[in-house]
C-alpha cells in the first residue's frame, strides 16, 4: 500500500507517518531527504532523529530517492519518505532550474521532470508498503519571486502526480487528520 501525507509547515504529518509506519508492524526503512547546509536546519533533522524508533533504519536520499526506494523495498518492509518537497528543493538547486527562473529565462526543468518521472514508474512496482510526507504549499498566496513560484508549481504538480498513484492520501490541519482518498 502506498500513502501520501500532506500538510502544511508544523502541521503533524510527518508525527502521522511515523506513527502509521509504527503501527505497520513491518520493519521501517525511513528515507530522509533533508540535508544539513545550515545551523537551523540541522536543528530540524535533529528533532526528527529524536522522535524516530531507535531500531529504524535510516537512508538518506537527496536527490535519487527513486534509486534509493527500488534498493530498500522489499516484503515486509515499510518504506517512510520524508520528505518530499524537501527533494524538491535539492532537485532546484542541483541543476540550472534555480539560475534559470532567477535569470527570468523559460524553464524546461528537466531535472525535475526526469526525477519525477522515475519516482512515479519506480512506486507502483515497489513491495512491501510506502508512506511519503509532502507539504501543502498551494494554499496561500502566489509568490512573488520567479523561483519561488517555479517551486510552488513544481511542488503542486508533484503532489497531484504521487496523490494520483497512492492507495491513501491524508490531509493533516492542526494536527489532525482528514482522509481524501
Amino acid at each position: 500500500m502506498r500513502e501520501l501525507i500532506i500538510g502544511g509547515a508544523r502541521s503533524g504529518k510527518s508525527s502521522l507517518a511515523e506513527r502509521h509506519a509504527s503501527e505497520s508492524g513491518l520493519q521501517v526503512v525511513y528515507v530522509a531527504t533533508a540535508q544539513a547546509l545550515d545551523g537551523e536546519m540541522a536543528r530540524r533533522i535533529e528533532h526528527h532523529r529524536a522522535r524516530r524508533c531507535a531500531d529504524w533504519r535510516v537512508v538518506e536520499a537527496p536527490l535519487d530517492l527513486a534509486g534509493a526506494l527500488r534498493r530498500h523495498a522489499a516484503p515486509g518492509v515499510c518504506l517512510l519518505v520524508d520528505c518530499l518537497t524537501l527533494w524538491l528543493s535539492n532537485l532546484l538547486f542541483a541543476g540550472d532550474a534555480a539560475r534559470q527562473a532567477e535569470a527570468g529565462e523559460a524553464l524546461a526543468c528537466r531535472t525535475f521532470d526526469d526525477a519525477v518521472e522515475a519516482l512515479l514508474d519506480a512506486l507502483p512496482q515497489l513491495p512491501g508498503r510506502q508512506i511519503l510526507v509532502s507539504n501543502e504549499v498551494g494554499s496561500g498566496i502566489v509568490p512573488m519571486a520567479a523561483l519561488s513560484r517555479l517551486f510552488a508549481d513544481q511542488q503542486g504538480r508533484l503532489n497531484q502526480r504521487v496523490a494520483a498513484a497512492c492507495d491513501r492520501v491524508t490531509l493533516v490541519v492542526a494536527g489532525l487528520p482528514l482522509a481524501l482518498r
